[in-house]
């Protein structure tokens, strides 16, 4: 920390303490360098920083004032609400807001100390060097050149050859489907999802007042006979599904389901959007419905977030070329861009980084040992894994003798444990005895034992 900093906490620590209150008087800039020891230049520069964030008013000739805007926080108001339903927002609200404390065996992301860090520091002092285009200009209407480059050649080892003018950025992953249900949706259109499936699938398609319907997942991908029923029945326009390693179940998709389902949906004229985000876990590519298909009815979408960065947000569309065309006018009407350019130069700097390899191959490997001790742990408790996944750090688990997974999460949450219960997954809601437990982030010995405590309260 800065001397800078230093006289910054200072201050605030009197605001917060309320030697100072709002509307008094600052110390001059010569009296508190006295008073604390350091240059006048150094007062100067965490006073104007003050004002900046605006803890500080500054009135040329007077001096500086506490801001009349500054009231001491309240931390019980900044903690997540822990009496809202247990709805598909639930997980996400209670991991993202969750006190640094807080264990979070329920969220959908790794631990910092499980990501490349360190390619992400090399990568941002390259930034500080790049052109003042780069970082003060809006971007290219789809997305930084090189870095959809980079995404063609991966498709290409996929088998699904495209160039990058059939690629757009996005803001993220989530913007990407947004962006597509824009496109292709109008309130009232039925879209079909896995079930289980992702819950902010759920929670998206719920606020473009999208009506949802679901067919049930197997461990060799959704159930090819009621995937032609559902499609008869309700005419859905779109289907959603994780390519790869899906999401909550762990399970891949086999070929022989995805030929089945293309020629289902083909002839139902249904478009599929394929999320492509635990592709780097698998250590062997499974099939995907993109290269099958070739891009005629089928969208790839994915992000970074998972194994580079969940905070630099950038994410991807792949489709056919007058789909894409199409989409970036929306997203320049909706957005003016899509992925902010310094996230994607920044994203490309990463990937291009030559530990970044190494980083993903470790990784692979400390997520399966620790596949394999969360599964013995759960068995331990009584809790059965749904299917062995090849990779990723989901784990779907059936807890003992019919337990409420809400009831579970709810005990766990009083104890700053965030656990995510089975139906906030489906939308037939017949998953109250399952949970997804993320492997990566159920190391601390406590969560076991909160665990166990919650399911005999349960």
């Amino acid at each position: 920390m800065s001397r800078t900093d230093d006289v910054m906490e200072a201050i605030r620590a009197r605001i917060a303490s309320r030697a100072l209150a709002q509307g008094d008087r600052l110390p001059s800039i010569r009296g508190l360098a006295a008073t604390l020891k350091v240059s006048p230049s150094t007062v100067a520069e965490a006073y104007d920083r003050l004002v900046s964030e605006g803890v500080v008013l500054s009135r040329p000739g007077s001096g500086f004032y506490v801001s009349a805007g500054i009231a001491t926080p309240v931390v019980n108001a900044l903690r997540p609400r822990t009496d809202r339903a247990i709805d598909p927002l639930w997980v996400s609200r209670q991991s993202l807001d969750a006190a640094p404390e807080a264990l979070k065996p329920g969220c959908g992301w790794l631990p910092p100390d499980w990501m490349p860090n360190a390619i992400v520091r090399r990568a941002m002092r390259g930034l500080a060097r790049a052109d003042d285009a780069l970082l003060s200009d809006y971007g290219h209407s789809r997305g930084l050149l090189d870095l959809r480059r980079l995404l063609a050649r991966r498709c290409a080892a996929d088998g699904l050859e495209i160039g990058p003018e059939q690629l757009m950025l996005t803001a993220s992953g989530t913007q990407a489907i947004d962006l597509i249900c824009r496109f292709l949706l109008r309130p009232g259109d039925a879209v079909l999802v896995d079930d289980p499936c992702y819950f902010n699938f759920r929670a998206l398609l719920r606020a473009h007042q999208i009506r949802v319907v679901s067919v049930p997942y197997t461990p060799v991908g959704p159930d090819t006979a009621r995937f032609a029923e559902v499609l008869a029945e309700e005419r859905p326009r779109l289907y959603i599904t994780n390519s790869a390693i899906h999401n909550p179940t762990g399970a891949t998709m086999s070929a022989q389901t995805a030929h089945r389902l293309l020629t289902i949906a083909s002839a139902h004229g249904l478009v599929i959007v394929e999320d492509d985000i635990f592709a780097e876990f698998e250590p062997e590519p499974s099939p995907r419905l993109a290269a099958f298909d070739g891009l005629v009815n089928v969208i790839r979408i994915g992000s970074f977030s998972k194994t580079l960065s969940a905070s630099v947000r950038c994410g991807y569309v792949a489709a056919r070329p007058d789909w894409i065309e199409a989409m970036v006018d929306l997203q320049v009407a909706t957005n003016f861009g899509g992925a902010s350019p310094v996230a994607a130069q920044l994203v490309f700097d990463s990937l291009r980084d030559s530990g970044y390899r190494r980083h993903v191959e470790a990784l692979r490997r400390r997520l399966s040992a620790a596949r394999r001790d969360t599964t013995s742990r759960l068995a331990d408790l009584g809790i059965r894994t749904w299917v062995t996944p090849r990779g990723g750090f989901y784990l779907w688990g059936r807890l003992p003798d019919g337990r409420d997974a809400s009831d579970v999460a709810r005990a766990a949450l009083a104890q700053d444990v965030i656990l995510a219960p089975g139906d906030v997954f489906s939308v037939a809601q017949d998953a109250s005895d399952h949970m997804r437990f993320n492997v990566g982030q159920m190391q601390d010995p406590k969560v076991f034992a909160v665990l166990k405590a919650a399911l005999a309260e349960a």
